[in-house]
């Protein structure tokens, strides 16, 4: 495909899920948390507050708020090609939510503020993931959370609890303290929610072998699973005793079948197995294509 015609397609694709995430998490917000009176944190969450007190139009005050925040973006996050893509998401978010409000009831399509927390969470991590994937933020704390993931490693979950806390207080001021649990819990739940989307499930394990025969616990692996095997020397720092480390990366269901294996291979071998989210390269997933950076 010539690049112009790349590109192209790239903006166009781009748009398409920013637009498609925007609805989503518009959506939650109309039919979940309004209603409940939740107010998960965020620039959203200050103008379900203050649509509560004021009676103000909750996409106008999200608008006018993230007007100081996406300045900060400009000069964090890439400039304005990052801001361009993320004004798009917040425009449409905000014309939305009040453009559609009148559509749906009121009181929402559930009285259990726990549903309507989670269900709200779940869909607004749906749609904060679309987004990200669409090169933008849907504006407010989440640039804020993206500026703290980009910048300094923070991960996505951790970044918007430490970016909504104080939100999540005011609404404790605004709707009880037991609708501050339920924003929490919304909170949270969106954050968990956008990793999972954009990272997958916890579908590999890693596994760290020490053991004095290499050689045997490696092709015991080789032959039995087909596994690639990496090694390198290490020492003991309680006994001063060379060992060597082996390095395997398996399925999920594969975690008894290697554990068989180098127990009979060596009894008296170390593991340690953690999780993955994804692994690429041979006997894994191919990776995916990244979007290019061209275009708004």
């Amino acid at each position: 495909m010539p690049t112009t015609r790349r590109a192209a397609f790239t903006l166009i694709y781009r748009y398409v899920l920013l637009t498609i995430g925007a609805i989503i998490s518009a959506l939650a917000l109309i039919i979940f948390e309004v209603p409940a009176d939740i107010a998960p944190g965020g620039v959203s969450g200050v103008a379900i507050i203050l649509n509560d007190i004021f009676d103000t139009p909750i996409g106008l005050l999200i608008l006018i708020g993230n007007i100081p925040i996406q300045l900060i973006a400009f000069r964090m996050l890439g400039g304005w090609r990052i801001v361009v893509r993320t004004l798009y998401a917040v425009i449409l978010y905000s014309i939305l939510i009040d453009t559609l409000t009148q559509y749906f009831p009121a009181d929402g399509i559930t009285s259990d503020r726990l549903l309507n927390a989670l269900m709200g969470g779940i869909l607004t991590g749906l749609g904060t993931m679309v987004i990200i994937v669409g090169g933008g933020t849907l504006g407010g704390t989440s640039t804020l959370g993206r500026i703290l993931q980009v910048r300094y490693g923070i991960p996505l979950s951790s970044s918007i609890v430490y970016t909504d806390g104080l939100v999540v207080i005011a609404a404790g001021f605004a709707f009880g303290w037991e609708g501050a649990l339920y924003a929490m819990i919304a909170l949270y739940v969106t954050g968990a929610a956008a990793d999972y989307f954009l990272e997958g499930p916890a579908t590999i394990r890693t596994t760290v072998i020490i053991t004095d025969h290499p050689r045997q616990v490696a092709d015991a692996i080789l032959k039995g699973m087909g596994r690639g095997v990496t090694a390198w020397e290490s020492t003991g720092m309680y006994t001063d005793q060379p060992h060597t480390v082996l390095y395997v990366t398996i399925n999920r269901g594969q975690v008894n079948e290697l554990r068989s294996i180098v127990l009979t291979a060596d009894e008296s071998a170390f593991m340690v197995i953690g999780q993955g989210h994804s692994a690429y390269g041979k006997g894994f997933k191919a990776p995916a294509q990244p979007l290019e950076m061209t275009g708004q």
